[in-house]
């Protein structure tokens, strides 16, 4: 292990989890016993190329997010009112090469996860980023308009051979995501694309498949069974 390969963890744990049906920011709610954010910070506590733990946190829960970074270290900054935003705040007060970006919402993540993509990052100074990802299983069908009510009609069948899902943690270049942020664009919903929007490189790491992301409540009772089984 050497210093170039140390990287900043940055927790996304703004969000006010509407889905989730929540009465308290997402990052707040409590899953197997602890607050969902809780085992993200434990995960990357215990991650051997994490050298600091930069939170961004709801404006209105700041305290309650400070106490439970206390143990690890973090820094908790506020998000602002976009992902996209909440990140290039969480930057600024990041000093290392390298940042592993991961959502709160994905109790489920390991410190091998973390350090593997921040170690092949590190690894290949060819990459602007490296991210979690998992291939696709399904079918998946091009629709002639987005999601409306009423039905739609297939267009195109992809390749899903091609096709993968993306998750977190996604690790990158600090700078080449400063200069990507700069001008994020509407219809961003990771960093990657940002990044993919630069004409960066970004590489693909498989993820597990217990690496799942709380939305629903259905969500937050497979991610308590998991947790409490491990």
């Amino acid at each position: 292990m050497t210093a170039a390969a140390q990287a900043t963890a940055v927790i996304a744990a703004a969000g006010s989890g509407e889905r989730l049906g929540a009465p308290l920011p997402k990052a707040l709610v409590e899953v197997a016993g602890r607050p969902l954010v809780a085992w993200s910070l434990e995960a990357m506590a215990e991650s051997g190329l994490v050298s600091g733990i930069v939170i961004a946190a709801p404006q209105t829960h700041l305290a309650e997010l400070r106490e439970l970074g206390r143990s690890a270290g973090a820094e908790v900054i506020a998000g602002g009112a976009t992902r996209a935003e909440s990140v290039a705040l969480a930057l600024e007060a990041v000093g290392a090469e390298l940042v592993a970006i991961h959502d709160a919402a994905r109790p489920m993540v390991t410190a091998g996860l973390i350090d593997s993509l921040v170690a092949g990052l590190a690894s290949t100074p060819g990459a602007d980023g490296v991210i979690a990802a998992a291939p696709i299983a399904d079918t998946v069908k091009r629709v002639d308009r987005p999601r409306p009510q009423e039905p739609v009609r297939v267009v195109a069948t992809e390749d899903r051979d091609l096709l993968w899902a993306a998750q977190t943690p996604q690790a990158f270049r600090v700078q080449a995501l400063r200069q990507a942020l700069a001008a994020p664009g509407a219809g961003i919903t990771d960093e990657s694309m940002l990044i993919e929007r630069t004409a960066g490189e970004v590489l693909i790491h498989p993820a597990p498949a217990t690496n799942i992301k709380v939305t629903t409540p259905e969500d937050l009772r497979v991610a308590e069974l998991l947790l409490s089984s491990r």
